[in-house]
């Protein structure tokens, strides 16, 4: 089950038509340019836009032709770019009005949120003596406090500065394994679609362009998003071995071992890895003499132009993908073609998560 979603809307110079599914598992992210719709699809979804159309939510019918269900009784979270706080309450007073409003009133769904994002101290505090970070924090406690079956996320982080979105970032990944609530989650940053999307929608001019899951839509070679400085590919692997001598940790995926310097991981644990194209050359023999420590045989999927001098190449390892930016002459003197075997030298590897 899922959500099925077919609406229309229209401003006096924008109108949004989309047809599309969205998934009720994981982290679902709304991806496109200023313009494109974004926040005007998240607010058709709560029942702030009125439209024509199709809604329906697992089971229940929220929106048909004769049939609009308002947004008090939609069952959903809604965390705006702006946190919204109520200044004159503290922070307990201010989760409290989301659990309040709440048609199940279970107190420890309003504990368990208060407990992931880390807030407890906070409690007895103004909303206005907190800062950026902690205000979006306690706005996403509200939202999770009414016990929502979805959570609707426009653009949480925009607002902040670095170091308040590198704070906030990893309590949303902790958002997402450990609570059973989709997110359906706005914005226009790459690097946070790579980090906490599961599925990924591409909207432009108000429709969808493209959509599916996260790992495939940024190595598809006909889209925006594989193309540009920041390409990259991204790669799902548990957590193997720690190298106690070399310090140094090594993490398992279908196409074989990345090697990194040691984390503070547990064996068995799920990550996420991207790996920037820019950072992927290849070679026809596998190397022995280099100090390059991730080395990866790989087949040719496909190859595309990057501008006049370089060639993007989507490759296949194991089961995953894996994007490598080179020149035109390098692609020439390997005589690259779909179904050629190589080896790809991986100069850096992130861990997401």
């Amino acid at each position: 089950m899922g959500i099925e979603c077919r609406l229309k809307t229209t401003h006096s110079n924008f109108s949004l038509d989309v047809d599309l599914s969205i998934s009720l598992k994981g982290i679902t992210a709304i991806f496109g340019p200023s313009g494109s719709g974004k926040t005007t699809l998240l607010r058709a979804l709560a029942g702030l836009e009125k439209n024509n159309g199709y809604l329906k939510v697992g089971d229940a019918i929220w929106e048909s032709e004769k049939h609009f269900l308002p947004t008090h009784l939609r069952s959903i979270g809604y965390v705006f770019q702006e946190p919204s706080l109520f200044q004159h309450l503290s922070v307990r007073g201010n989760i409290e009005y989301g659990y309040k409003r709440s048609k199940i009133s279970d107190q420890s769904v309003m504990e368990k949120a208060i407990e992931l994002l880390q807030i407890d101290h906070l409690l007895n505090r103004k909303a206005a003596e907190l800062s950026g970070g902690e205000r979006q924090r306690v706005a996403i406690a509200r939202a999770l406090s009414s016990a929502p079956k979805i959570l609707l996320m426009d653009e949480p982080l925009a607002s902040l500065g670095e170091k308040h979105k590198k704070e906030i970032l990893p309590f949303l990944e902790l958002l997402h394994t450990e609570l059973d609530i989709p997110i359906i989650y706005v914005t226009h940053s790459v690097d946070e679609v790579a980090y906490l999307a599961d599925q990924l929608i591409l909207l432009d001019g108000g429709k969808v362009s493209a959509s599916g899951e996260i790992a495939e839509m940024l190595t598809r070679l006909d889209l925006t998003l594989s193309h540009g400085e920041r390409a990259a590919s991204l790669i799902q692997a548990i957590v193997g071995e720690y190298d106690e001598n070399y310090k140094l940790t090594y993490i398992d995926f279908s196409g074989g071992r990345f090697t990194v310097p040691r984390k503070q991981l547990s064996k068995g644990d799920r990550v996420r890895i991207r790996i920037e194209a820019r950072d992927v050359s290849l070679t026809i023999h596998q190397q022995s003499e280099t100090s390059i420590l991730n080395i990866l045989p790989v087949i040719v999927d496909e190859i595309a132009d990057e501008g006049d001098a370089q060639v993007l190449v989507k490759l296949r390892v194991g089961n995953d993908l894996l994007l490598s930016c080179i020149t035109r002459k390098s692609a020439q003197q390997l005589d690259l073609k779909v179904g050629k075997k190589l080896y790809a030298q991986i100069k850096s590897v992130a861990l997401l998560s």
